[in-house]
């Protein structure tokens, strides 16, 4: 059995093995921009300096999952899969510091039609904080946002920086179908569903971009390191924007 990499070899990072073709970088236990950047410098260096036998890499709040072939990595098995590529890693560490392949960062612009029966929730958060609806829009739409990772659902951005004066609980009894593109709050989180799906979120608005289609080079819009706005639109632009979106 293989053990985790000795604290020492890699100050700052925890790494440890997931299954027998994963390893995991931990940077610590602080979800913030800071970490966010490390998680993207790892990235943006395995994007040009991938490893024989590497096959993806997963980011989250705080770790980066690096996937890779066993049997590749190993060299038909006459090293271990495992060390090979923490020894990778390791290295990889020295570079990334000074790595001159620093992601771009790119800015997204979500239209969202608050309200009415794109936004069937809007009141309930309004009436939480004792506010009127269109101030909910307004402390909603005032954040630039970070993307910290991309999960739940295919495309779906878990976003940092929501202002935590419109935070609100998840519904008690989720609803089955919430359609693609509906904007919900759950606790001091706000998101975007990709796809209908089952969820529990406060329903604000709804935006008629597609967040994920399968049949795009980039199926997903967005990725980890994006910063996005929301921009409130009208019932109507919101119609001409999904028939742009759909072909229309």
């Amino acid at each position: 059995m293989e053990h985790p990499l000795a604290p020492e070899a890699l100050t700052e990072l925890n790494v440890y093995p997931l299954g027998d073709a994963a390893v995991v970088l931990e940077f610590g236990d602080h979800i913030n921009r800071l970490t966010q950047r490390h998680i993207q410098d790892y990235t943006a260096y395995l994007d040009q300096h991938p490893f024989p036998g590497f096959v993806e890499y997963v980011p989250a709040f705080t770790t980066l999952t690096v996937y890779y072939d066993p049997w590749v990595v190993s060299q038909q098995g006459t090293q271990s899969p495992y060390h090979t590529v923490v020894t990778y890693l390791t290295e990889m560490r020295l570079h990334v510091k000074d790595s001159p392949e620093k992601p771009g960062t790119k800015t997204v612009e979500i239209p969202v039609c608050y309200g009415g029966k794109y936004g069937p929730d809007l009141e309930y958060v309004a009436n939480l904080h004792g506010i009127k609806p269109k101030e909910v829009i307004e402390l909603h739409t005032q954040t630039t946002y970070l993307v910290y990772m991309i999960g739940f659902a295919p495309g779906f951005p878990y976003l940092g920086g929501m202002s935590p004066d419109i935070a609100a609980p998840r519904k008690d009894k989720p609803r089955a179908k919430v359609p693609a593109g509906s904007v919900g709050i759950a606790g001091k989180q706000t998101g975007v569903y990709p796809i209908q799906s089952p969820g529990g979120w406060q329903l604000i608005g709804r935006t008629p971009l597609q967040l994920f289609n399968p049949h795009r080079d980039q199926p997903s819009l967005l990725q980890a390191g994006d910063m996005i706005r929301f921009v409130a639109i009208t019932e109507k632009q919101f119609e001409k924007k999904r028939g742009a979106a759909n072909g229309h």
